[in-house]
């Protein structure tokens, strides 16, 4: 493992869709941990060694009551650092001003711009209210760990599409296209795909598209070198020019991005096929699916009980 290996967790999203409050901060584990505490557990035991949470000001004291201050004890007790990094809408390159009457941040992509100097070498990011398996952490470790040293290589865990989609509505996903090398071609960002009754697809009001349940998607649990944020800053100044920074609702998004790397930048995506089962919370009605589901790996002895131990 190389000297510096960092989770980032994603934690500043607001949840539109989510009706129970601040979603990455529900209480789903058998003793009322969060997801994130789960995500935590499973990088330090495949060998990440700094924790970055992207928060925002407004939900600092409600992170460190309901997650955080469990969190940094559970780093501390393995030698782990944590560290916090702030979402902010307002924090735009120069020569922007955020828009009146905006009331979200500007999306993934934003978010990691805000760990601009708190990264230093090769780093997973991840959402606070994906559960992802533990053998996604250990491959992403193993990723980190190749040398890249001689192009720009980046990773991303691909799970299949029908583990991915919720039984309660549509749902945001990467489609992945993948060459026989297990090389991403193109990712396209989708929305309202949803369980239909002959399938999986997008159903809009003129038509059904249909969509292999085996096509590989992005979660958001890439694998990069710290010089993502460089290419990342410099898209974020043409997403803002070309219109973004007029829009209440435009969202600069990491897979959008990465898609357009892999045709201006010259990157490389090797998409890992990730066996584990995922799980999330996109609509309050998937809650009791998680709490079933970490109930169980803890009665089969995947997670202590308690997850943070005395």
């Amino acid at each position: 493992m190389q000297q510096y290996c960092s989770l980032v967790v994603m934690a500043a999203g607001i949840g539109a869709r989510f009706k129970g409050g601040v979603k990455q901060l529900k209480n789903v584990g058998p003793c009322r941990e969060t997801l994130m505490e789960y995500s935590v557990y499973d990088a330090i035991e495949a060998g990440f060694n700094r924790v970055v949470f992207i928060i925002r000001r407004d939900i600092e004291d409600l992170f460190n009551e309901m997650a955080g201050d469990r969190i940094r004890k559970m780093c501390a007790q393995k030698g782990v650092e944590m560290v916090c990094a702030y979402q902010d809408k307002n924090h735009l390159p120069d020569g922007f001003v955020c828009p009146e009457g905006r009331e979200k941040p500007w999306g993934t992509g934003h978010a990691l711009l805000s760990c601009k100097g708190l990264l230093d070498g090769g780093f997973v990011v991840i959402n606070a209210d994906d559960y992802y398996g533990k053998d996604a952490y250990r491959i992403m470790a193993d990723f980190l760990d190749e040398d890249h040293s001689e192009e720009t290589v980046y990773g991303l865990a691909g799970f299949r599409l029908g583990n991915t989609v919720s039984e309660y509505g549509g749902v945001t996903r990467g489609l992945c296209r993948v060459d026989e090398a297990g090389w991403l071609t193109e990712i396209q960002e989708t929305r309202n795909i949803r369980k239909l009754p002959e399938g999986v697809g997008v159903e809009t009001e003129n038509d059904v598209r249909m969509i292999d349940v085996e096509t590989p998607v992005s979660m958001n649990m890439w694998a990069f070198s710290a010089d993502v944020l460089d290419k990342l800053e410099k898209r974020f100044v043409k997403f803002l020019a070309n219109g973004g920074v007029e829009s209440l609702t435009s969202e600069f998004l990491i897979p959008i991005e990465v898609d357009g790397m892999l045709r201006d930048d010259g990157v490389r995506v090797k998409v890992i096929p990730t066996p584990g089962q995922w799980y999330g919370m996109t609509f309050q009605e998937d809650v009791p699916v998680v709490q079933e589901a970490l109930k169980r790996m803890a009665e089969e002895g995947l997670y202590p009980l308690p997850l943070l131990q005395a």
